[in-house]
């Protein structure tokens, strides 16, 4: 009686590990949890409020602090750990233009430069299963400076990249089968030091702060 009542022991156990197997390794009695379940993507339209400074203009004086605003799309991912943290990814692009002000030669133009700046945040959800979701964040942004235009005045203009940190605080209030309204303000710290060449003058050198506010709306999509 003993011999079989392992042997059946056994042969459930067995049937427990096959059936797990086919399941790909998870036991049947656990809940499957597909990758795309942990996945949020939003679409956001953004306004960029730079607040910008910089350190006195080599040479001519002056500071960087005329840069131009910018509304624009914005894709965001989100993967969540659990119901309350997440991580989310945002992908923008950006054109600005920027002036230097109080100058010997008053405002001098600049030309416009595209920014490229992913930031990652880190965010708690303090209310995940209310309908309105608010959430508080930090984390690390990483801004790419490229297809720089010089403007009327200078022949070339270089950008340094630049990294530095994000604050994020924002909410998504739920509608129906999984969609919901995302509001989101962010404040990321940017700086890149700047070189200038002109005719007839050194190099120019800066190094100028935007610091932006950026402030989202839109519309997200949590898959199940």
């Amino acid at each position: 009686m003993k011999k079989t009542k392992i042997a059946l022991l056994v042969a459930a156990s067995l049937g427990l590990s096959a059936q797990a197997f086919a399941n790909g390794g998870t036991s049947p009695v656990q809940k499957d949890h597909s990758f795309l379940s942990h996945i949020m993507l939003r679409l956001r339209g953004i306004a960029i409020v730079p607040d910008a400074s910089s350190s006195p203009i080599s040479t001519i004086g002056g500071h960087v602090t005329d840069i131009s605003k910018q509304i624009v799309p914005e894709l965001d991912i989100s993967y969540f750990f659990n119901k309350n943290l997440s991580a989310e990814l945002i992908l923008a692009t950006s054109k600005h233009k920027v002036a230097a002000t109080g100058t010997v030669l008053g405002r001098v133009p600049l030309g416009s430069v595209w920014l490229l700046p992913p930031t990652l945040v880190l965010q708690y959800h303090i209310l995940p299963d209310a309908k309105i979701d608010p959430y508080i964040g930090a984390g690390v942004n990483y801004t790419y400076f490229y297809n720089p235009n010089s403007g009327p005045v200078a022949t070339k203009i270089d950008y340094q990249s630049s990294w530095g940190p994000a604050l994020d605080v924002g909410a998504d209030i739920a509608l129906h089968n999984n969609w919901s309204v995302n509001l989101d303000v962010k404040k990321v710290w940017i700086d890149s030091h700047v070189k200038v060449t002109a005719p007839g003058v050194p190099t120019l050198k800066t190094k100028v702060k935007i610091n932006p506010w950026i402030f989202g709306v839109g519309i997200g999509y949590r898959f199940s």
